[in-house]
């Protein structure tokens, strides 16, 4: 009996049958966008193909210039495109896989002066403002999906997905927020919705009736004036009717200021919208398999979604970036050995917008298939690993599978590192996932592990390895404000990891990601993480029922802050500009909801019994006193080296990691790749 029948039972589609019932979502990783990156994303799905999914969708493919993301992206739009992509659809196909497709045209989302839309309405999310169709111009695009679809089914994909949601242009033409037109392609809702319905309907002509199309439908758009629950129910029949084989979800708009796949963001957190639409179309005697989508990270979460009738399918993007063999894990009884996505978007989103491969922070082989290869080593060596931080541990476990002899040394009675501290931050409880892989590793590997063990030069020396590797990490910097020794101030350490006690008005020196770590984990009640209390996040970010309110959005109602805090920092400017891409928005629109004061540009004079007194600006004016009861210091930290000297000198090899090698700012995705890649060169 398998622990998970509803996420591995097959999915018949009358034409075909899905071996179980994990979709990977459209995810784009900069593969798609140059011809040289065929062969790594071939490899990259292949990977994901044997590691036993039922069905994968590729990152968004253009059907022509004008539905770029962004100069020069994949695009779909002839025949000897589709011939490149043979080489995708072979590998996937000779591992055991499918794979469809995705058309996207990003409409006025495009980051390009080419752009198009129903009207001219610059998005606020890029600065070119688009041309606004004619009929004829409509048509164009019609064609350009229909011929996209066609090439992808010459290319060997086993079906396509329509975007139709998160925004991108099918999507503008459904909301008057977006779509102004008084032509047949504007104005009542028939007239809005013709443009999705013609595209499937001409799609389903084009590739035949055993090809799966797939409709990713904005169930919860999350803006003013989105769509009506009556009009999406609406859509979701036409569609079907036009010939869908599976309806997919999709959740809120790219401009929507609502948080929906962060780590922030309660697992399975969507899955309820995806329930309603089903439920309105089995009552309409419609059978059409539906996907729920975001957050779905572990076969237990998504196991628990099918049973309840939520959906058909679950879509996972990003786990699988973070575990390949998902699907075969959770098959085998497995699920413990998984590496679970702890959704920090580190390596993956925010890559996208700094225009690099994406990848993944816990599991840095993704997208990089072919150029960081595991193999085993060609001679068993004996290494030491000193701390058992994230950089360490990737690396001692890399090192013992590729057969060496590890010892892995931390003075702390568990492995973890800093994230033993970042695990305990209200929205990051997913780190305490990455330590529960690790340490599954560490078993299967064959590390030997010394906890409680502070490793010094002496008996590093006297073990006779053939190399050290510092993974030391780092200390926290010394800010150097006169009475900071006072009983009134503590070190980030004192508060996350020692649970030392903060008063009802704190002040946090230094506002990098420690710092607005700490402000979270401050304001919030303790045992009253809303990321652990769906119905809490759901009100604290104003997500609603969209049958009550257009486009499922009201008022946030945040709960009140546990604590007053003030946030400085040194530099002028906004607070919190080191944080990601996709998620610092996240962070500062969060401790705003909770009150949290930010204060830039100003300089530390000293800290007394009444508080912290700071001044302002190059020339220390405007003095002011920031009263307080605590005194938080998060300025920073300074690599901790204190082995590297006499190591080097007594003639050990010795290599820096992580925290070690650089403390600019924490940085778990630099370290973990770090330790992979030096594991994988020894």
């Amino acid at each position: 009996m398998s622990a998970f029948p509803h996420l591995l039972a097959p999915l018949d589609l009358g034409f075909t049958t899905l071996p179980n019932r994990v979709l990977m979502g459209s995810m784009h990783t900069g593969l798609e966008d140059g011809r040289k990156h065929f062969p790594a994303m071939a490899a990259f799905f292949a990977e994901r193909a044997r590691g036993g999914v039922g069905l994968m969708v590729t990152g968004g493919f253009a059907p022509n210039i004008e539905g770029w993301a962004k100069p020069f992206a994949g695009t779909l739009a002839t025949s000897g495109a589709a011939r490149r992509h043979k080489l995708v659809t072979d590998a996937v196909h000779a591992a055991g896989g499918r794979i469809a497709l995705q058309i996207l045209h990003t409409g006025r989302y495009g980051y390009h002066p080419l752009c198009v839309a129903p009207s001219r309405i610059q998005s606020p999310i890029s600065p070119f403002t688009p041309r606004a169709l004619g009929a004829g111009g409509i048509e164009r695009q019609i064609r350009a999906f229909v011929r996209c679809a066609r090439l992808a089914r010459e290319a060997g994909y086993d079906g396509v997905e329509v975007m139709g949601s998160e925004g991108y242009f099918i999507n503008q033409f459904l909301v008057t927020h977006t779509n102004q037109r008084t032509d047949d392609w504007g104005g009542s809702y028939e007239n809005r919705m013709r443009l999705p319905v013609e595209i499937v309907q001409r799609v389903r002509e084009a590739v035949g009736k055993d090809f799966i199309l797939i409709y990713r439908l904005s169930m919860l758009d999350l803006i003013p004036d989105g769509s009506s629950w009556p009009e999406v129910v609406t859509l979701a029949k036409a569609v079907t009717a036009a010939g869908a084989t599976i309806l997919n979800t999709g959740i809120g708009w790219h401009e929507a200021r609502i948080p929906t796949i962060a780590t922030s963001v309660p697992r399975g957190a969507f899955a309820w919208v995806t329930k309603k639409m089903r439920e309105e179309l089995r009552a309409a005697g419609l059978t059409i398999p539906l996907v729920t989508s975001n957050r779905i990270n572990m076969p237990e979460v998504g196991e628990q979604i099918l049973a309840d009738g939520c959906a058909d399918m679950v879509s996972l993007a990003r786990p699988l970036l973070a575990d390949p063999g998902f699907v075969a894990k959770a098959k085998a009884g497995r699920s413990s050995d998984i590496n679970t996505c702890i959704a920090c978007n580190q390596a993956c989103l925010d890559h996208t917008f700094q225009l690099k491969i994406a990848s993944c922070l816990v599991n840095p082989r993704a997208g990089h298939e072919t150029e960081l290869v595991l193999q085993r080593a060609p001679a068993r060596k004996r290494y030491a690993v000193v701390g058992a931080g994230p950089a360490g541990l990737a690396a001692s476990t890399t090192l013992a599978e590729r057969g060496h002899e590890v010892h892995l040394f931390d003075a702390a009675a568990q492995i973890g590192g800093q994230f033993n501290m970042a695990k305990k931050i209200p929205g990051k409880e997913e780190f305490s996932e990455t330590l529960r892989y690790f340490g599954r590793r560490i078993e299967q590997a064959g590390v030997t592990l010394h906890l409680n063990t502070r490793a010094t030069a002496e008996a590093l020396v006297a073990g006779r390895f053939d190399a050290v590797l510092l993974a030391t990490g780092v200390v926290a910097r010394d800010p150097k404000i006169p009475g900071q020794d006072g009983p009134n101030v503590l070190s980030y350490i004192d508060v996350l990891l020692h649970g030392k006690p903060a008063g009802e008005r704190v002040a946090v020196v230094g506002a990098g990601g420690i710092g607005f770590d700490v402000a979270e984990f401050l304001v919030t009640p303790a045992g009253h993480s809303p990321t652990l209390n769906l119905p809490e996040w759901l009100a604290e970010w104003g997500v609603a029922d969209p049958a009550t309110v257009r486009g499922g959005v009201v008022r946030a109602q945040p709960a009140p802050p546990a604590r007053r805090v003030t946030l400085l920092q040194r530099k002028a400017g906004k607070l919190g500009r080191g944080l990601g891409k996709t998620t610092g928005w996240i962070h500062r629109a969060a401790l705003q909801m909770k009150q949290v004061e930010m204060i830039g540009g100003v300089n530390y004079e000293r800290i007394g019994p009444q508080g912290l007194f700071v001044t302002y600006g190059e020339k220390r004016q405007d003095g002011q006193l920031i009263e307080c009861d605590t005194v938080v210091l998060c300025a920073g930290q300074e690599p901790l080296r204190e082995l590297e000297a006499p190591l080097r000198a007594a003639g050990v090899a010795v290599h820096l990691i992580g925290g070690a090698h650089e403390a600019s700012e924490l940085d778990a995705k630099r370290a973990i790749d770090q330790g992979t890649r030096l594991a994988a060169s020894l």
